[in-house]
């Protein structure tokens, strides 16, 4: 499918790929009746990423298509794909083009959670914990206040760094002279490998404490709860402080907003990406962020393919995080909803094992019927998989996946080819090349015509939101 476009958008825009799927980024043109711009992108011996813009950029729309998914070439990962994407932007920006917009159909890290620490999994917050008062001086203030030594991520009024190297009152020579550098049997062991000056960094191994009187020169034990930085750069005293606990996560990264901010300190002006796994990783970004939605086009998909074949349809979500997804497809279509509903249950915990065990249950009536589970992204396949198990040990006649992102990482084709799924129904956002090559079951949805419109939408500063109302894909 192509469109005429007028001779003003060809001078003024240009279309750059990543070295992701330069298929998709072909076809995008074509819709738009332009040629893609020029660009060396490769890797140096070292694995450096090398880019160079060989097209003029100045004063124009600049469009770079870049998807993040398990490409053909085995040398490149998630995080190459990225770094050409950072890289790719801020040339473009050096290049003084007018606008730079990301296409990223499948964006990167939006899986990962980015929330706080809770007060059973990371030492960010606790009741007993070490509390400070207005000047930062340790040892006063309200109960409850933070114990790691950083702002939380949205700070509280009138609440202060925690006490640490940096404090206003702390006396480092004090606490360097404090340190021992060999080991006693009179009280424990203190940093061992430490230099004269007991400045070295703490090994990762069990540091006892002594009594604290004066005849030595070891810490004094300390209490549940109140602990320095360094204290929880040892992971074998914080595993005896602190005993494991089910669901126990002592850090978590905020990958999420990370990448906002990579993108976003790179130069892009916007971020046009489709189906993100949480709506609200569009909060971690300061610059526009069209989220385009593949409901429509699986809707038409299902409409034209599947409805004429049979008559008794049901939509099924495999996980309550992906109910509200399948049923705005099945009121669109007007057909029952069923939903798969998994429980982890820890029934005894085992340090260093995982002794979690999942359990699905089926909400609905499946019996006889064609079942289309409903998801945005199948990663391993495990989810999917086991859903149809369940579907077809329930009765149902055939069960049929239908999902926006294919990334098919590990196994998870041979692990598809193996299972009870009759087909699985992708999108193109991801390079589907290879994957058809390793799996019969697999069906891919050319999204690109959606794509070229939403960038010709944006160049030409119309709504994207009649791309979706009243069936303007469909």
């Amino acid at each position: 499918m192509t469109r005429k476009t007028s001779s003003n958008m060809v001078r003024n825009i240009s279309i750059l790929s990543g070295n992701s799927h330069p298929s998709l980024a072909l076809s995008i043109c074509n819709y738009l009746s332009i040629s893609p711009s020029e660009r060396i992108l490769c890797k140096f011996s070292s694995g450096e990423s090398r880019c160079e813009i060989q097209d003029s950029v100045r004063g124009k729309d600049v469009y770079i298509i870049q998807s993040f998914g398990v490409g053909e070439d085995p040398n490149y990962k998630v995080n190459d794909y990225l770094m050409e994407v950072c890289i790719m932007i801020a040339a473009c920006k050096g290049g003084s083009a007018r606008r730079v917009t990301a296409v990223l159909p499948l964006f990167p890290y939006s899986r990962q959670p980015d929330l706080a620490f809770s007060k059973a999994g990371a030492p960010l917050r606790g009741d007993k914990g070490l509390v400070v008062d207005g000047e930062g001086k340790a040892g006063s203030g309200k109960a409850g206040a933070y114990t790691f030594e950083s702002v939380p991520v949205t700070p509280h009024p009138n609440i202060a760094r925690t006490a640490g190297l940096g404090s206003k009152g702390l006396d480092m020579t004090d606490v360097v002279g404090r340190v021992t550098n060999s080991n006693n049997n009179t009280g424990g062991v203190g940093y061992r490998g430490g230099t004269p000056s007991g400045i070295q960094t703490p090994p990762l191994q069990l540091i006892t404490y002594g009594t604290g009187n004066n005849n030595n020169n070891t810490f004094p034990p300390p209490s549940p709860g109140q602990f320095t930085t360094h204290d929880y750069e040892n992971p074998s005293l914080m595993l005896s402080l602190h005993p494991p606990k089910p669901n126990y996560k002592q850090w978590m990264a905020q990958s999420g907003s990370l990448v906002a901010d990579l993108l976003t300190c790179s130069g892009a002006d916007r971020i046009l990406t489709c189906d993100l796994h949480e709506q609200t990783y569009q909060g971690f970004f300061d610059i526009p962020v069209d989220n385009l939605h593949a409901r429509p086009f699986l809707c038409k998909y299902i409409s034209q393919h599947i409805l004429p074949t049979t008559n008794s349809v049901t939509i099924i979500s495999p996980d309550a995080g992906g109910a509200k997804r399948a049923t705005a497809i099945a009121d669109v279509l007007n057909l029952p909803f069923a939903l798969i509903h998994k429980e982890r249950r820890h029934p005894k915990f085992i340090p260093g094992k995982n002794s979690a065990k999942a359990t699905m249950m089926l909400v609905g009536e499946v019996k006889g019927r064609t079942c289309l589970l409903i998801d945005d992204l199948v990663d391993t396949g495990n989810t999917i998989t086991r859903a149809a198990k369940l579907l077809k040990r329930e009765g149902a006649e055939r069960v049929v996946a239908v999902v926006t992102h294919g990334v098919f990482s590990g196994d998870a084709l041979e692990r598809i080819e193996s299972s009870a799924l009759d087909k699985v129904v992708v999108t193109n956002t991801i390079d589907q090349t290879a994957h058809l090559r390793r799996c019969g079951k697999v069906e891919v949805l050319d999204v690109s015509g959606v794509f070229g419109e939403a960038v010709r939408r944006v160049h030409f500063g119309e709504s994207l939101a009649g791309l979706f109302e009243g069936g303007g894909m469909l």
